[in-house]
Parts: C-alpha cells; structure tokens; sequence
C-alpha cells in the first residue's frame, strides 16, 4: 500500500472481514437465504452510511446534528414516526441551540455517554431535554443552552450538562405526516470563537479509522434480534420489551413480538386505547429487524394514522395482501418478522391480543362498523402516504 498519506485501502481493509462477520452473525434459518443476504448487504451500507457522515462533518468542537436514523440508515430499527438526528459533542463544553419548533407531536433531546456507536455497548440515557418544556416566542421559536452551569447573567433556558455527556441525540416525532410543520434548528458552541479551519490529516484520519467499527456495531447490532424473539417463543404472540438500559426515553413503553404469516393468512391485533396518552403506533420489520419500509408500504400506523373502532379498541388486519380495511399493516413481502408497537406517556400501558385467521375471514372477526378501504381509496392512501413522508426532513 502506497505511504502517500491516502489511507483509502486500510479502509477497505477494515471493512473487509464485516463480510463473514455478518454471515456468523446471521441466524441458521436465514443464512441460506440469498434475498435475506441480500439485504444484509443493505444494512452493512446502511450502518457505513451512518459512520460517514461523523467521518467527513463529525467535530466537537464545531457540532453538527447530522442523520442518525431514518429510512436510507435503516439501522437499530428506527421508529417510523420519528426522525432522529445527533451530533458529537466534547465533555463539559457550552452549547446554544436555536430553531423553530415547528408543530410537530413532540421534540426530545437525550444527552448520551458513552456513545453506542463507538463502545458497541448499548448505555442507557444521561438524561432527556422535552422541548415543550421551553419557551416559545410568538414565532415558534426557542433557544437552549447546554451547558456544566448556567452562563452568567444567561435568563433564558438552559439546562445542566451531564459531564459524562459526548453525545446529544433528537427525536423528532410526527403524526400527521406533511401537515405539521417540521423544526429547524441548529447548535454552536458558546466557548469556541474561532473558525474550524483546516482538518490536519491527523484529523481526517482519525475519523475514517472509526468508520469500519462503527459500521460493524450498526450492522450487527440487532440481525439476531427476531430470532431470539422466535426462540424464546414469542412467535404470533407479544411481550414487554424493557429499553431503558439501551438508549429508550424515560415514559415509554414498549411491547413487540415476532410474526409468521402464510400468504392466506392474517394476524389481528386488538387493544384498548388508553384513557390519556402523549403518543402510540405500531410498526412491522423484516428478519434483519430493518423496520419495513414505511415510506412506501402502509407498514406502520399511529395515533393519527390508525382508526379507533366505537367500542375504543384499536384493531390491526396484519397480512401480506390488502384485507380492504383501514389498518391494515402491510408485511410488504416479508412473511416473517416483528410487531413493535408503543405508549409514550399514557395512563395505561395495555398489551395487545392477537389471533391468527384466514385472510379470506378477516371481517367475520371486525367489528360491524370498521372502516371498509376500497382499491382505489387504498391506491391513493399510499400516494399520499410517500408524498407526505418525504415531506419530513431527514438531515
């Protein structure tokens, strides 16, 4: 290898071995599998997605929020509702963030240590910053600082910075997909003046050295994660699924469970909505535990989305062709996968029923009032369902 200072082929070489490191990691029903193979492939470009974007704009001392998940970096199986974006931050320093909040259902910030992404062990959150805690001006618009302590003679809002803190991650979730208005804002430092300059090549190169590790962690983190909900014998069926020791916020509720289905057959949700909630939905994924691509398959409904029937309980139609009614949840080609769904900040946290039937019984098993989708009605959904999730701003 040339010694020019081009560290192009090192890179290659630390992404080589993640080729038989994800076939070891794949479980033995799959390995076989050569569409399933494939799509590992997408998970691995998926997670050196990820680790680019810190390796070319990534830079504590000059942060910048940069896509952490979304549906192009389909990794550690991102809610569909939720837009998530993160930036490097240096321990102990100050920060101010400044945007517009936008109307989106909720904003929330985690202040994150160690970061997962380079340690390849989950952690659980520093401590979460709810930006309707803050204040508002007539615009929409707010202003944080983040910071060891509050700057002198500083009367806006600011909030403690946890000193194991280097990383700060945002939830951006939406329920009403290009009708609310989605935030704007960015982050700066208060106790950096000047210009970041040139990267030296000591710099450069650091970052691309953490691109191979970081795109193993992403990759596979979580292929075995379906398998072992089979195995463990949550299979067409649900469980609680405790996240607070790996990055989850602080009032949510989880339950998720893995799914078979026959292409004549269905699997029917039911679950009474609770009373008082802050937000819900259910999503599907794939094998891998890439959640099924919500953009472009109705594989996903929340609170906005679903349709509660009068007797308040939430009903779901998953199965792989459309049963005509409204919630269905569409498995997209995949005949196997999970269900997660959750409850931020509700005053229940109920778990879901489910039964399996044929496809072609699905209504003998609905309520006499749920909502009946035609082809064409179904057709246009889906269009506007694409059109509206592109309208979410991912970076």
């Amino acid at each position: 290898m040339a010694q020019d200072g081009l560290a192009w082929e090192k890179l290659i070489d630390g992404l080589r071995p993640l080729g038989d490191a994800m076939r070891a990691r794949m479980p033995e029903r799959l390995r076989g599998n050569a569409q399933v193979m494939a799509e590992s492939m997408r998970l691995l470009l998926a997670g050196f997605a990820r680790a680019s974007s810190d390796a070319l704009v990534g830079d504590r001392l000059h942060p910048m929020f940069v896509p952490e998940l979304n549906i192009a970096q389909n990794i550690f199986q991102p809610n569909a509702d939720t837009i998530y974006k993160s930036c490097l931050i240096e321990k102990g320093g100050s920060y101010i963030i400044k945007g517009d909040r936008g109307t989106v259902r909720m904003i929330i910030l985690a202040q994150m240590g160690p970061d997962t992404l380079r340690t390849g062990k989950h952690h659980p959150l520093l401590g979460q910053i709810d930006f309707d805690t803050l204040t508002l001006d007539a615009n929409g618009h707010f202003e944080l600082v983040i910071s060891p302590q509050r700057p002198a003679g500083y009367a806006g809002d600011w909030r403690e910075l946890n000193a194991l803190c280097e990383k700060f991650m945002v939830r951006i979730v939406g329920c009403d997909w290009g009708v609310e208005r989605e935030p704007r804002f960015g982050i700066a430092r208060l106790d950096v003046d000047e210009p970041k300059g040139r990267p030296s090549a000591a710099t450069l190169n650091t970052g691309f050295a953490e691109m191979p590790g970081i795109t193993a962690v992403c990759a596979l983190a979580f292929p075995t994660h379906v398998e072992e909900l089979r195995n463990d014998g949550y299979l067409n069926t649900l469980k609680i699924f405790d996240v607070s020791q790996m990055s989850g916020l602080a009032g949510q509720f989880y339950y998720e469970g893995a799914y078979e289905l026959a292409d004549d057959e269905a699997l029917i949700t039911e679950v009474k909505v609770p009373a008082r909630f802050r937000y819900w939905s259910i999503i599907l994924t794939n094998d891998l535990y890439e959640t099924t691509d919500w953009y472009n398959n109705q594989s996903s409904l929340n609170d906005t989305q679903g349709v509660v029937d009068s007797d308040g309980v939430f009903r779901t139609v998953i199965s792989a062709r459309d049963p005509g009614v409204h919630n269905w949840l569409d498995t997209a080609g995949y005949a196997s996968g999970a269900i997660q769904g959750r409850w931020f900040e509700a005053s229940e946290k109920p778990m879901p029923t489910i039964k399996k039937v044929k496809l072609a019984e699905v209504k003998d098993h609905l309520p006499a009032d749920t909502k009946i989708v035609t082809r064409e009605e179904r057709a246009l959904a889906l269009r506007n369902r694409r059109l509206a999730a592109q309208m979410r701003i991912i970076w």
